[in-house]
């Protein structure tokens, strides 16, 4: 199946398709307002999706709860640290609302929530670098994508749309082991919003258990707080303890559950959203 599309629409841009089986207002220029409401409706009609996802400012949020939106998710500062965010969702199919498994997403929230207590103390294990990906890692960097998940919401798989964001406003970070790439994230940022997205995080599987998240994570936060951005944020499998134990201990707080909204690791599962204010 290929991945969902990138549109514009009016000034704001939206990614649908049936991966994810969604739309997804990832980023609203506010002069679309009201119209854009009634544009997403209107899409997700015709293409048969059944949920519609908006990450929007606070004080156009009355306007889509109006139109049957609920709050999923609230970050405080997302837009250029002085107005707060808010992810919400609107389901055209009751079963979408309901999550596959709540005990494990319950569970899950639970574990790291009590890991925060104990901050992380990442380390890079001996043999390991860590350093910013550029031009000529596409090709590998997409071939460890390709190891690490059966799919994905974004063209991870393509050397070139990873070359074309690395061109826009996405920085990819690497470690490196007997100069073979075996972990890698992403930080995609938004200059207009001082915010960035820590995303795209993947570890082979022959290299797991050695905290390589957490050490990117930590190397991604002090490279961005050299930065204009002033509030990062994150949308992660909410069933995966270790990713959401390596931001709870990172010192990122959660800010709400996405429910059924991504297809990744080959289903659209729940995903929890957790953010960091620089």
């Amino acid at each position: 199946m290929l991945p969902d599309t990138i549109i514009n629409m009016g000034n704001s841009t939206v990614q649908h398709g049936p991966m994810s089986d969604r739309v997804y207002l990832m980023s609203m220029a506010e002069n679309d307002s009201p119209d854009i409401v009634s544009r997403l409706d209107k899409l997700s009609c015709e293409k048969g999706y059944t949920k519609i996802f908006a990450k929007v400012p606070d004080s156009c949020s009355p306007l889509f709860k109006e139109a049957g939106y609920i709050t999923e998710a609230y970050v405080p500062g997302l837009f250029n640290g002085e107005e707060d965010a808010r992810f919400m969702g609107k389901y055209l199919d009751k079963e979408r609302a309901r999550p596959s498994d709540p005990e494990l997403i319950d569970n899950v929230l639970e574990v790291a929530r009590s890991k925060a207590q104990s901050p992380s103390q990442a380390s890079l294990p001996q043999g390991y670098e860590v350093r910013a990906m550029n031009h000529q890692d596409a090709n590998e960097m997409a071939q460890v994508y390709k190891q690490v998940f059966d799919s994905y919401p974004f063209p991870v798989f393509d050397p070139d749309y990873l070359l074309e964001t690395m061109e826009k406003n996405v920085v990819y970070f690497g470690i490196t082991h007997n100069n073979r790439i075996v972990g890698l994230a992403s930080a995609e940022t938004d200059p207009k919003s001082l915010s960035a997205e820590m995303t795209d995080f993947a570890t082979l599987p022959s290299h797991r258990g050695q905290g390589l998240a957490g050490v990117l994570l930590e190397f991604m936060l002090n490279e961005m707080s050299n930065t204009r951005i002033s509030t990062l944020f994150t949308i992660a499998r909410a069933v995966s303890f270790g990713m959401n134990i390596t931001f709870a201990r990172a010192g990122f707080e959660f800010s709400g559950t996405l429910i059924n909204n991504t297809h990744i690791a080959g289903q659209i599962e729940s995903m929890n959203v957790w953010h960091y204010n620089l």
